[in-house]
């Protein structure tokens, strides 16, 4: 009886191996989607700009690697920065719309803000966001905790009221 039940589990056993091995066979694969051709091979963009930037890349790996000459990398170097800033340039208009047309996060007229080491500025500099005379970004005067409303003087870097630590 013994032996029945280990010939039993031996045959289920090889049929259970012989089932996983055969089942990438047998078993057809679902297709996987086909992503957007810039996202599989980034060589593929055959846009000017990325052409140029690549060629800078490789004159530089050739001279690292000692295939170029110090005069043919400054030719080269040279060239290919003239048609990477040309292609640059021919993108800016786009560039800038784009950039124009995001939102501006909008600064309150009447938040009082200051330097961190030159204290408030004065109140000739309408909404200011960095400091006239050392060019630091401005704090506002009180802030505010965002877990517990506690006021935060300037530069803290924790709630004194909670600990949680204040965003840069």
């Amino acid at each position: 009886m013994r032996s029945v039940v280990e010939l039993a589990a031996g045959v289920m056993l090889a049929a259970a191996a012989i089932y996983f091995v055969l089942r990438p066979v047998l078993v057809p694969r679902r297709p996987e989607p086909i992503a957007d051709d810039a996202a599989l091979d980034p060589e593929d963009d055959l846009s000017p700009r990325s052409v140029a930037l690549r060629a800078l890349k490789e004159i530089e790996f050739d001279r690292a690697t000692g295939k170029l000459t110090d005069a043919d990398y400054d030719e080269l170097k040279r060239r290919y920065t003239a048609e990477a800033l040309q292609a640059l340039r021919a993108d800016a208009p786009a560039l800038v719309a784009s950039i124009a047309s995001a939102p501006r996060p909008a600064i309150p007229p009447s938040a009082d803000r200051a330097c961190p080491v030159h204290g408030p500025r004065p109140v000739a500099e309408r909404d200011p966001r960095y400091c006239s005379e050392c060019g630091r970004r401005l704090e506002l005067a009180d802030r505010f905790c965002s877990r517990c409303g506690a006021a935060m003087p300037p530069g803290a870097r924790f709630c004194s009221s909670c600990g949680r630590r204040v965003a840069a």
